[in-house]
């Protein structure tokens, strides 16, 4: 016991006229807090989800890459949110057709091969599914091709006999 309490000494050296209760508390909360503040200062702070290169080669685990089009990228995301995976994107445009490649934690192999297994069923059904810009361009140009069809009769009836 009496180890733990030499260990956690702390020195507090005040320039005052007369000390008080309250200067000390004062005093007291204002070191706690400097020392709160450097013991997170010393930790490097743990990104999840979507983050640079840089801060996810930081975190010292094995790092591995695959290739994603551009058109799948948001998809892609909102699948990797959703199985909590860290992953980097980084744009090559080396070649004519920039590609972009997803960096991801070796150790996340599993979780990523569920994530894209996910990812090509929504894309596949994403597919198959007609655009709905499509549909509404057809059905325009079928109330066209009606209204075409129609012939336009003007009466005239002045509601006067004779």
């Amino acid at each position: 016991m009496q180890e733990e309490v030499t260990q956690r000494t702390v020195a507090l050296c005040v320039e005052t006229t007369r000390l008080s209760a309250g200067l000390l508390q004062q005093a007291m909360r204002k070191v706690l807090r400097e020392m709160q503040r450097g013991a997170a200062g010393h930790r490097t702070k743990l990104h999840r989800g979507k983050q640079t290169l840089r801060q996810l080669m930081r975190q010292n685990t094995g790092v591995s890459n695959i290739e994603i089009t551009d058109r799948n990228i948001r998809v892609f995301s909102a699948t990797a949110k959703k199985y909590g995976i860290d992953f980097a994107l980084k744009k090559d445009t080396s070649g004519e057709i920039p590609r972009y490649l997803v960096f991801f934690k070796g150790r996340d192999a599993d979780v990523i091969t569920a994530a894209f297994r996910e990812f090509s069923a929504k894309n596949l059904a994403r597919e198959k599914k007609p655009s709905i810009r499509k549909e509404l361009e057809r059905a325009k140009q079928q109330v066209r091709a009606r209204h075409r069809q129609q012939v336009r009769v003007k009466t005239r009836d002045r509601g006067v006999e004779l």
